[in-house]
């Protein structure tokens, strides 16, 4: 059966992952990625996942990203049990539940900013008027809703970072999943980006959050520390203080268009 929005129970966590290992090589040569991770992650909750180089971070986060999967364990993303789906049933759980935030943006040159968010709508088959109602929702959400006809040569790194932004959360996916999204910015457009990311988890977006610093992961609420393939801590934190969300009309409109 076909991964869908309707298949995941109301009260299902967004991450319920059990025991996931990940082994590259054979014989002497294997190496443990992951050494048996357990991660449950709530809806509307705000995860910062750190660890230094070799410690597994990333690869658990194309797990959860279904970008790979793992050698042994259990996955289920919004109630769905990702291990037994094929890969155009992962293709489509992307799509619907995952809204891929990158540190390197990933826009298509020579296309403009709203035909960059409009992408995810196009490949879930959402109609021309309606994707672009709710692409110009996103860049609104993301302050740019001005720079809508500019390419990305035409934006700083920080507005193109937006256009990134603006294209995950266009599907109103279950999970915003960022991988170092201010790696390739400069301090101002670090802050801007993470206030935005912020104001999306206070409307009540859930959001893990790949980091290696500190001064990023102080903005989740959550912060999970791996060494060697194992979570040797997952605290608690108070999270940062700021003006309050000023972008319940754009929220609203891209609630009312979930993907069809």
């Amino acid at each position: 059966m076909s991964p869908a929005p309707d298949t995941a129970t109301a009260t299902a966590p967004v991450i319920a992952a059990r025991r996931l290992v990940k082994t590259y090589g054979i014989g002497d040569a294997v190496v443990h990625a992951l050494a048996g991770v357990d991660l449950t992650v709530q809806q509307g909750d705000y995860v910062a996942i750190m660890g230094s180089s070799g410690s597994g971070k990333s690869t658990l986060m194309n797990i959860l990203g279904c970008l790979d999967v793992p050698t042994t364990g259990r996955y289920l993303l919004d109630g769905i049990d990702v291990g037994g789906l094929d890969e155009r049933q992962l293709s489509l759980v992307r799509n619907r539940k995952i809204g891929f935030i990158f540190q390197s943006f990933n826009l298509v040159p020579r296309t403009n900013a709203l035909a960059q968010v409009e992408l995810p709508l196009a490949y879930a088959g959402v109609k021309a008027a309606e994707r672009r109602r709710r692409a110009m929702a996103a860049l609104t959400m993301v302050g740019l809703a001005d720079r809508a006809e500019h390419k990305p040569n035409e934006l700083s790194g920080g507005q193109q970072q937006r256009v990134a932004v603006a294209r995950a959360l266009v599907t109103s996916p279950a999970m915003l999943l960022a991988d170092e999204p201010t790696g390739n910015l400069d301090s101002h457009s670090t802050k801007e980006v993470l206030g935005i990311v912020d104001r999306l988890n206070d409307s009540g977006r859930t959001v893990v959050l790949i980091t290696h610093e500190d001064e990023v992961a102080h903005h989740a609420k959550r912060v999970i520390r791996l060494v060697d393939g194992l979570i040797v801590s997952d605290e608690r934190q108070a999270p940062v203080e700021g003006p309050p969300p000023a972008m319940a009309g754009a929220a609203g409109a891209l609630t009312r268009g979930g993907v069809r």
